[in-house]
C-alpha cells in the first residue's frame, strides 16, 4: 500500500513538471491586438518569378535576401541585401530584363541593373526624389514619371519635358475615370521604348468636393474633383510621345466637340507590336456601347473601328487587346458578351477567328503565353466559382489543360517555356500557404515552402463552406464560423458580415475561406459570424452580378435574406439576437438590411456607406444605376433616406472625414435625417482617414465594432 501510495506521489510529481516544462501546451483564444499580427497569418514567400528564359527563379521571404533556385538541378544561391551596393530599397520590387540581371531601386531614387552571378551593379538613371507613377520600359531602359504636375521621358540619359501645364484641374500621367475599366496608370510605352501614350484629363469643369483637414491650426479646406452622378464628368485625351522624333500628338479619339464625345471613356490602352498603331476601347458615358478603335501613334489619325459591343445594361470592358507573341496581325481580347467572361481571338482587321474558352465559368484573367506562342495561360473559375486555378489553351485547336495542383486559390508562374510551373496556393480546409515547383504533366518535383497552421496554438473556430438555394433555384456560396467550443445544443448570436456588391466576392476556397483574424476573434468570443455572395458580386457570370442594375438595394437585399431566413431554421441559431456589418458597398447593405427588415438585426455597423446613389461617382454609379434623370425611380427606391422612419434597434454608422470615394455627405445627410425623423443613430468619424481605416488604426475600428455588440447584441 505505502509503495503503491509512493509510485502515485511520483507521477503526480512528473507530471506536474512536464507541465511547467511546457511539456504540454495548452491553446490560447486571440486577444484583438492578435488579429493584425504577422505571426497569426500563413509563412508564405513573396516576389516569386523565374529568371528571362531560363529554369531558374527566385523568391524572397523577408525582402532582405534573394533566394535562387534551377528548376531541374538542385542549385540555390542566396543574395542578402546588403550584399548590393548600393543597397536596394528591398528585393520585394525587383524586375529582372535579361537571363542574369534584375533592376532595382534606391531610397534616393537611383535605378541599378545587378547581375546575380557576377555580383555587379550598375547605375541606369537618377530621378528626382518626388518623382511618381515611374513606369520603365525593360528593354530600352527608357523611363517616364511625373514631377510638379507634369510628365517627363528619360531617353538615353537625356531628360525631355513632355507636358507644362499640369495641375490638379489638368492631370498627365495618371490613371482615369476613377480607375475603372481596368485602369491602374496612365504611362504607357510601346514594347520597343520608341513611343510613350499618356493620359491626359480636364477636370476642370468637375464640381469641387470639399474635404477638410482639421489638423491646422485653422482647419483648411482640400477641394478634390469629384463628378456626382448625373453632373459633368471629366474629358479624358490620349498623347503619344515619339522619342526619336520628340513629337507629341494627341489622337483624334473625337468625331466632334459635343459633350457626349468628350465625356467619351478611353480605356485599355495597347500598342500593336510594332509600336505603330495604338488600340483603345472608347465606351459611351451610359456604359452600354464600345467601341475597339485604332489610331496611328505617329498622326494621331483614326485608322478605324474593328468591332463593337453593346447591351441593354451595360458594358464593361476591363482588359487590353494582347497580341500573339509571334504573330502581330492576331490579337485575344477578354469579353462578357456570351455571359461569362471568355478569350476571343480576333486579327486586326477585326474579325473574330474564334472562341477559345467557353462554358459557365468566369476567366479571371490572362496570364501569358509560352514561348512558341501556341498555348495562352489562364486565371479561371472553371472547376468552382469559388477557386481561382491555373490553365492553358491552345491557340490552334483550343484544347484545355489545368496546371495549377489540389483545390484552392492559386497564384502561378511559369517559365518561358510553359513547361516549370511554380503554383502558390491555400484552401480553407488544410492548406495555409504552400509553394511547389510542377512539371507539364502536374507532377510536383519541389515543395518550396509549405506553412504550418499559424493558429496552431489558438482554440480555433469552425469553417463551414458549402450553398444554398434562393426560392427561385438561383445557387449561391454562403461561409459560416462557429466558435472553437460550438455546442449545437446551445444558441448562439449572429454576425452577418455583408458585401453583395459588384467585383468583389467574400467567399472562397483560400485561407480561412476568405475571411481574417478578426472575424475568427468574433467566433471565439461566442459569435456565428456569416456571409453569403448575393447576386451582384464577382464571378458568377454578367446575369448574377449585373441583376442589380438600375435597383441597387433590391435582389442583393432579397438574396441576403434568404440566407438569414436559412439561419433562422438552425437550431443554434438565436434568432432575436443577429446583427449586420460592413463597409462601402456593404455600409449600404448593411443599413438597406436593417432599415428594409425591421426587428429582424437586433445591431448593425455600418462604415462608408453609400445612402443615396446620387451622391456617388459617374462612373462606377451610373454603371449600375444609370443617372439622376434616367433613372429616377430607381434612385428613389435605392436611397436609403427613404426607409429612415423604420430604424429601430441599434446602428453604428462609421467614415473616414478624407473619404473621396464614398464623401462624408452620406453619412452626414443621414444623420440628419434620423434626427428629422426622431431616430437615435450612434455615429463615429475617423479624421484623418479615406475610403477605409489602415494601418495602425485598423486595430481601433475592430475594437469599436466588438465593443458595439458585446454591449448591443
Amino acid at each position: 500500500m505505502k509503495a503503491n501510495t509512493s509510485i502515485f506521489r511520483t507521477s503526480i510529481l512528473l507530471f506536474i513538471l512536464l507541465l511547467s516544462s511546457g511539456a504540454f501546451s495548452q491553446k490560447q483564444l486571440l486577444n484583438i491586438e492578435d488579429v493584425q499580427k504577422r505571426q497569426y497569418y500563413p509563412k508564405s514567400i513573396y516576389s516569386t518569378q523565374f529568371i528571362g528564359n531560363t529554369d531558374n527563379f527566385s523568391y524572397t521571404k523577408d525582402g532582405k535576401t534573394l533566394i535562387i533556385e534551377n528548376g531541374k538541378k538542385n542549385q540555390t544561391i542566396n543574395i542578402d541585401i546588403e550584399e548590393i551596393t548600393p543597397r536596394p530599397l528591398s528585393l520585394f520590387a525587383i524586375e529582372y530584363v535579361s537571363d542574369s540581371q534584375f533592376i532595382y531601386s534606391t531610397k534616393e531614387n537611383e535605378y541599378f541593373s545587378y547581375n546575380i552571378y557576377s555580383k555587379k551593379t550598375k547605375k541606369l538613371f537618377s530621378l528626382p526624389k518626388d518623382a511618381l507613377f515611374v513606369e520603365i520600359e525593360p528593354s530600352s531602359k527608357n523611363v517616364a514619371f511625373k514631377e510638379n504636375d507634369n510628365i517627363f521621358a528619360l531617353v538615353n540619359g537625356k531628360k525631355t519635358q513632355l507636358s507644362f501645364d499640369g495641375t490638379k484641374f489638368l492631370v498627365y500621367g495618371e490613371t482615369v475615370h476613377r480607375n475603372e475599366f481596368g485602369i491602374d496608370k496612365g504611362l504607357f510605352w510601346s514594347k520597343n521604348g520608341e513611343r510613350l501614350a499618356f493620359y491626359r484629363m480636364d477636370q476642370s469643369m468637375v464640381t469641387d468636393y470639399p474635404l477638410v483637414n482639421t489638423s491646422e491650426r485653422v482647419a483648411q479646406l482640400n477641394n478634390v474633383k469629384y463628378p456626382m452622378a448625373g453632373m459633368a464628368s471629366h474629358w479624358v485625351t490620349v498623347g503619344v510621345f515619339d522619342t526619336k522624333t520628340s513629337n507629341i500628338v494627341y489622337l483624334k479619339t473625337r468625331k466632334d466637340e459635343t459633350i457626349e464625345e468628350k465625356e467619351m471613356y478611353l480605356t485599355n490602352i495597347a500598342f500593336s507590336p510594332n509600336g505603330k498603331i495604338v488600340y483603345i476601347k472608347k465606351l459611351n458615358r451610359l456604359q452600354n456601347h464600345y467601341w475597339l478603335e485604332k489610331y496611328d501613334a505617329i498622326s494621331g489619325e483614326k485608322l478605324g473601328v474593328l468591332f463593337e459591343e453593346t447591351s441593354k445594361k451595360y458594358v464593361e470592358p476591363q482588359t487590353p487587346i494582347i497580341f500573339l507573341p509571334n504573330n502581330p496581325k492576331e490579337f485575344l481580347d477578354l469579353s462578357q458578351k456570351d455571359g461569362y467572361n471568355h478569350i476571343y481571338l480576333y486579327d486586326t482587321l477585326g474579325r473574330e477567328l474564334k472562341q477559345l474558352t467557353k462554358g459557365e465559368w468566369m476567366v479571371n484573367s490572362i496570364a501569358g503565353f509560352n514561348s512558341k506562342g501556341d498555348e495562352v495561360f489562364f486565371y479561371a473559375t472553371k472547376d468552382s466559382p469559388i477557386e481561382r486555378n491555373l490553365y492553358g489553351v491552345k491557340i490552334k485547336n483550343g484544347e484545355i489543360k489545368k496546371y495549377s495542383s489540389d483545390n484552392g486559390w492559386h497564384n502561378v508562374a511559369f517559365n518561358s517555356k510553359g513547361d516549370l510551373f511554380l503554383d502558390t496556393y491555400s484552401n480553407y480546409d488544410k492548406v495555409y500557404s504552400k509553394t511547389q515547383l510542377l512539371d507539364k504533366k502536374g507532377k510536383v518535383l519541389k515543395i518550396i515552402n509549405e506553412s504550418e497552421d499559424p493558429l496552431k496554438d489558438i482554440l480555433k473556430p469552425q469553417i463551414e463552406i458549402s450553398t444554398l438555394k434562393t426560392k427561385d433555384g438561383t445557387e449561391l456560396y454562403y461561409r459560416m464560423i462557429k466558435p472553437h467550443d460550438f455546442n449545437p445544443n446551445k444558441k448562439y448570436p449572429v454576425i452577418v458580415y455583408v458585401y453583395g456588391g459588384p467585383h468583389a466576392q467574400l467567399v472562397t476556397n483560400n485561407y480561412l475561406g476568405g475571411a481574417n483574424n478578426f472575424f475568427m476573434f468574433l467566433a471565439q468570443k461566442g459569435y456565428i459570424v456569416w456571409t453569403i455572395d448575393s447576386r451582384g458580386s464577382a464571378n458568377r457570370g454578367y446575369d448574377f452580378e449585373s441583376a442589380i442594375w438600375h435597383s441597387c438595394g433590391s435582389v442583393e437585399v432579397s438574396d441576403q435574406m434568404e440566407g438569414v431566413n436559412y439561419l433562422k431554421t438552425l437550431p443554434y441559431i438565436d434568432s432575436t439576437r443577429i446583427g449586420v456589418d460592413g463597409w462601402s458597398y456593404g455600409g449600404f447593405m448593411t443599413i438597406s438590411l436593417k432599415l428594409k427588415n425591421p426587428k429582424v438585426f437586433k445591431v448593425a455597423t455600418a462604415g462608408g456607406p453609400v445612402i443615396d446613389w446620387k451622391w456617388y461617382e459617374v462612373m462606377y454609379g451610373e454603371r449600375y444605376m444609370g443617372t439622376p434623370q434616367n433613372n429616377e425611380e430607381g434612385y428613389k427606391t435605392s436611397s436609403l433616406l427613404n426607409y429612415v422612419q423604420n430604424l429601430e434597434g441599434k446602428l453604428l454608422v462609421i467614415h473616414g472625414y478624407q473619404d473621396a470615394t464614398v464623401v462624408p455627405q452620406h453619412s452626414i445627410e443621414f444623420i440628419k435625417a434620423c434626427i428629422k425623423h426622431g431616430k437615435q443613430v450612434d455615429f463615429f468619424l475617423y479624421p484623418d482617414h479615406e475610403h477605409n481605416v489602415m494601418g495602425k488604426d485598423r486595430l481601433n475600428l475592430y475594437e469599436k465594432i466588438y465593443q458595439y455588440y458585446k454591449e448591443n447584441l
